[in-house]
């Protein structure tokens, strides 16, 4: 009896095992967004991001290991529970990331990169052994980016800060010595509906934090207005994602070529949703500063953090489709700008106005696009700017 493959033999949907996964790590997310909210000026700024890459691309990992791999394997699902088991303790941890005990969020997040680093080469060498050396490469700078995680979290800040930044280094430096003469197997469906489930999961996130200010206020017509104000954007938000631009993220990955698979996976994806998913934390931030205090106006940090948050969303969401298509949504980038300063200048209302002046832009983008849609011829996703010709391997 021929033993069950690890790799899957097939293209196969998202598993509810890999939704499992995925709803650990936006709780990961939430955490980041208390922390931020706690620490809203440059230096707490900073330290949000470089941990919040860390927490990135442990997840994201895990999205190009398991697009091949059959999830449905006991092996498979066992190290995705695992890993998951992992990513709550590491989530768990955030706050203290910077305290003395970092290694409560610095020991669980290199089991989870172990962890993927595992089944990759696993998956590899049961498809093609050939590939073994490629994966040994990626596998061995990444190991030596781990011992400078954990060796961050053995020392203080600023020293830590440093030590991560070089783990972060390292794991790019990963990246393109893994790439040479390598075609990655990749499932683009799979891959695009991995990361649409996590915009949509962070989006719901950032309903809960609004949710969770507005419960314990009383109940008045200013904090009734922001709430509703803030319900409004978060819609929106998601129609400038998945109204049109997701399915054609989807559609320009699959028609790609194999060779060009690789990098527009790491670009449009892997890079390009960074940014995006920190715009939800920043949108979050303002949003419970906003709720908690909405008879008065925000102060310049909130306004900053709603103004940049929604601003790296759409515009990141922009810089994934002219990734994939080559084509710039000018429309969406210019509304977004003339909205954002908008947003600065009614920075002295009371918070529902910047959240309506952050609705009436989204709501202009949507329709301005809902029109020059049915206008704009469809270009191949191949000719997008700054292709290469030799894909990304992690």
């Amino acid at each position: 009896m021929a033993r069950p493959r690890l790799h899957a033999p097939q293209e196969q949907p998202v598993t509810f095992v890999e939704l499992f996964f995925d709803l650990v790590f936006v709780f990961a997310v939430t955490q980041v967004t208390v922390l931020t909210a706690h620490h809203l000026d440059f230096p707490g700024v900073g330290r949000s991001v470089l941990l919040f890459w860390l927490v990135w691309w442990a997840w994201t990992q895990f999205t190009w290991t398991l697009s091949p791999a059959d999830t449905q394997h006991p092996v498979v699902r066992v190290c995705v529970l695992v890993a998951t088991s992992s990513a709550f303790v590491m989530a768990a941890s955030v706050s203290r990331a910077f305290e003395d005990d970092a290694l409560w969020f610095a020991v669980p997040y290199i089991v989870i990169r172990l962890l993927g680093m595992a089944v990759q080469v696993l998956v590899d060498r049961e498809r093609d052994r050939s590939e073994l050396g490629i994966s040994m490469a990626w596998l061995t700078i990444s190991t030596v980016g781990l011992i400078a995680v954990l060796a961050g979290a053995l020392v203080d800040p600023p020293a830590r800060n440093w030590l991560w930044l070089l783990g972060i280094a390292l794991d790019l430096a990963a990246a393109a010595a893994s790439s040479r003469n390598a075609i990655w197997d990749l499932n683009p469906r799979h891959f695009s509906e991995r990361h649409g489930l996590f915009v949509i999961i962070a989006l719901g996130e950032s309903l809960i934090v609004a949710g969770t200010a507005v419960a314990g206020e009383d109940r008045t017509a200013e904090l009734l207005a922001a709430a509703g104000g803030s319900l409004l954007v978060v819609c929106l938000l998601w129609w400038t994602y998945f109204g049109w631009l997701k399915d054609a993220l989807e559609h320009g990955f699959v028609a790609a070529d194999r060779v060009s698979v690789g990098p527009i996976a790491r670009d449009a994806f892997s890079l390009l949703h960074f940014p995006l998913i920190c715009g939800v934390v920043g949108f979050a931030v303002a949003v419970e500063e906003m709720m908690l205090h909405p008879e008065v106006p925000a102060s310049g940090p909130v306004i900053a953090s709603l103004a940049v948050g929604v601003a790296l969303f759409v515009g990141s969401s922009a810089m994934a489709y002219w990734r994939i298509s080559g084509q710039v949504l000018g429309p969406r980038l210019v509304i977004l700008l003339l909205t954002s300063i908008l947003v600065i200048l009614l920075g002295d209302a009371v918070p529902v106005w910047p959240l309506a002046a952050v609705a009436t832009g989204l709501l202009t983008i949507a329709a301005v696009e809902g029109v020059t849609r049915q206008r704009r011829p469809e270009h191949s996703p191949t000719t997008a700017p700054n292709s290469t010709t030799a894909p990304v391997r992690r």
